[in-house]
C-alpha cells in the first residue's frame, strides 16, 4: 500500500497561500510520500491549478485531485486544463473526479444534480474519449454532442472516480483506473468497495483497479485518542450528513469522520493503516489532524505525525 500526503486547502487569502501550498508539496516530496492529494473545496484554490503550481516544484512525486466536480466544466474544459496540468507534471498527474453532493451543486452552485450516475457516465465517455488523443473527440449520448480536437499531449491521464455506492462502483470499474474515497472505513472497503469495482474492472477487462483511501491521521497518546476523535469531527466533519456518505456509512462499522481516524501512539496508528491496507486499500491519502490547545502546540503535533507518516513512506 502506498502511503501520500493530503495537502491544503490553506486558510486565508493572504499572500503567503500558494507558498504555503508549495512548500508543502516540497516537502511531502523530500520527505518520500508515494503521492499528494489536493482536495477541491467549494470556497478554495482550484485544485487544477494548485497541481499545476506544485507539477513545477516538484519531480518524483505522483499529484492528484481529491476531487473535482464534474459539473463544474464541460467535459471538454475539464480534459483541456488536465491534459495542460498533465504536460506541466510530465506524466505525474492523475485526475480524481467526481458528482460531489446535492448541496454543494443544487443548493450552492444552483445546477442540477439529476441522475448523478447517468451524468458522469455520460462524462466519462467524452473525458476517456479526450484523454484517449491527442486527435478527435466525437461523442454523442444523452448529455453530449462532441465534436472537438485536441492537440495537447499524449502523456496518458489516468482518471480515480469518487464512488460510493454500486451503481457508481461499477462504473468505476468500467471506465476508470479506480476510485478515491473518503468516509470509508475497512469493512466498508473490504465488504462493499473492492469486491464491486474489482468485478466491474475485470468484466471490461481492465486492469486490478487503485482504491485510495482518504483517512485522517493524529500521533497522540493512547488516552487523547477520545478527543483526537472528538477534533476530527469538528474540523472535518459534516460530510457525513450527505446522503451518499450515509449509504456508504451503512456498509462500514464507522458513523462519523472521527470513526475513521487513524489515532494513538505509532503501534496504534501503523495498526490502523495496516487494517486498510488488508482490506483491499492500494494508496492512503493521509489528511493530518494536529492536535493541541494552540497554534504553536498545533503545529508541533502536525510536524510531529508528518515525521511519523513520513518514515513509513514509501508504502507499508
Amino acid at each position: 500500500m502506498r502511503i501520500g500526503l493530503m495537502i491544503g486547502p490553506e486558510r486565508g487569502h493572504g499572500h503567503d497561500k500558494v507558498d504555503r501550498l508549495v512548500a508543502a508539496a516540497e516537502t511531502a516530496e523530500r520527505e518520500g510520500f508515494a503521492s499528494v492529494w489536493v482536495p477541491q473545496v467549494p470556497n478554495d484554490l482550484d485544485a487544477l491549478t494548485a497541481i499545476a503550481l506544485i507539477g513545477r516544484v516538484t519531480t518524483r512525486v505522483e499529484l492528484g485531485t481529491a476531487v473535482m466536480p464534474i459539473q463544474t466544466r464541460h467535459p471538454i474544459a475539464m480534459a483541456q486544463q488536465s491534459l495542460a496540468v498533465q504536460a506541466v507534471c510530465e506524466g505525474r498527474f492523475t485526475l480524481g473526479l467526481g458528482p460531489s453532493h446535492h448541496w454543494i451543486v443544487e443548493d450552492m452552485l444552483g445546477l442540477s444534480y439529476d441522475k448523478p450516475a447517468a451524468q458522469v457516465r455520460n462524462y466519462l465517455e467524452v473525458l476517456n474519449a479526450a484523454f484517449a488523443g491527442p486527435g478527435p473527440v466525437d461523442v454523442e449520448n444523452d448529455g453530449y454532442r462532441v465534436h472537438n480536437e485536441l492537440d495537447i499531449t499524449d502523456l496518458p491521464t489516468p482518471v480515480l472516480l469518487a464512488a460510493l455506492a454500486p451503481v457508481m462502483l461499477r462504473i468505476a470499474g468500467e471506465m476508470t483506473s479506480g476510485t478515491i474515497l473518503w468516509m470509508a472505513d475497512e469493512r466498508a472497503i473490504g465488504e462493499h468497495v473492492v469486491p464491486r469495482i474489482t468485478k466491474a474492472a475485470a468484466g471490461t477487462g481492465r486492469a486490478a483497479p487503485r482504491v485510495v483511501a482518504g483517512i485522517p491521521v493524529a500521533l497522540c497518546a493512547n488516552d487523547e485518542v477520545a478527543g483526537a476523535r472528538e477534533r476530527a469531527n469538528l474540523v472535518l466533519g459534516h460530510a457525513e450528513y450527505s446522503p451518499n456518505y450515509i449509504r456508504l456509512l451503512e456498509h462500514g462499522d464507522a458513523t462519523d469522520v472521527g470513526d475513521v481516524l487513524a489515532a494513538g501512539d505509532e503501534a496504534a496508528v501503523i495498526a490502523r493503516m495496516r487494517s486498510f491496507r488488508d482490506a483491499g486499500v492500494t494508496d492512503l491519502a493521509v489528511r493530518i489532524l494536529p492536535l493541541g490547545g494552540d497554534r504553536a502546540a498545533r503545529l508541533e503535533s502536525w510536524a510531529r505525525t508528518e515525521a511519523f507518516v513520513s518514515s513509513l513512506c514509501p508504502q507499508l
